[in-house]
């Protein structure tokens, strides 16, 4: 992502606003993503990472359960059942997502809550350091993930996992995309591929299971041809 200052995006904000200017009924995709009525792209909130939809995070008390779950119902509780929003687009990802910071009617920034309510981090790698009060608040008041232990969302795409989940390597967990390395490269197979049967994934050879596409992605591998 290229990252601009607030002011070069107040500057492109005032020279193209009704293309920057995206508002409507909100539909939460997870955490850090939603759907905005009137426009089939997915906008993916500025400056935050939330947790994936299947990864776990663990309570003080040491229990496991569905962070991101927990982070995309905090999201929806937020913005209501027939919420809207205005989004000002920022940049897009390389995944060619509209990347925005979305307000609801009262002024409420939505990136800036999820992170203050410590159901996503601050994205410091993508973001002009806005949010990182926001962070701090909620890890110093133990709020939403930080009250236990979790793995970052960028550190959990790789495939760190905490000690009590899951391998990420079990045929029968929900992480089902094979991640195979081949003459071509590091391929990823999902379950509908046709040779999915037919590839068999080696952990001592750097090969791995993906629980999403994204995830698959951020470490580097590409989706299979045909």
């Amino acid at each position: 992502l290229h990252v601009r200052s607030r002011r070069q995006r107040q500057m492109c904000i005032r020279d193209s606003a009704t293309a920057a200017d995206i508002s409507g009924r909100v539909t939460v995709i997870d955490g850090d993503t939603i759907a905005v009525e009137g426009t089939t792209e997915r906008i993916r909130l500025y400056g935050i990472d939330a947790p994936e939809g299947q990864q776990t995070c663990e309570t003080s008390a040491g229990q496991r359960y569905l962070c991101g779950s927990n982070s995309a119902q905090f999201l929806a509780d937020l913005v209501g059942r027939n919420g809207r929003v205005a989004c000002i687009e920022d940049t897009r990802d390389r995944y060619g997502r509209i990347v925005a910071e979305c307000t609801m009617p009262d002024g409420t920034v939505i990136n800036e809550v999820m992170v203050r309510g410590g159901w996503a981090v601050h994205y410091t790698r993508y973001s002009d350091g806005r949010y990182q009060a926001a962070e701090d608040h909620a890890r110093e008041n133990k709020l939403g993930m930080w009250a236990g232990e979790f793995i970052t969302p960028e550190r959990w795409r790789r495939g760190d996992r905490l000690p009590s989940e899951p391998s990420v390597g079990n045929d029968d967990g929900d992480c089902q995309i094979k991640g195979n390395i081949s003459r071509s490269g590091r391929i990823y197979h999902m379950p509908e591929s046709r040779a999915y049967s037919n590839v068999k994934i080696n952990l001592d050879a750097g090969e791995r299971w993906f629980c999403t596409e994204d995830e698959a992605l951020a470490a580097g591998w590409r989706a299979v041809r045909g």
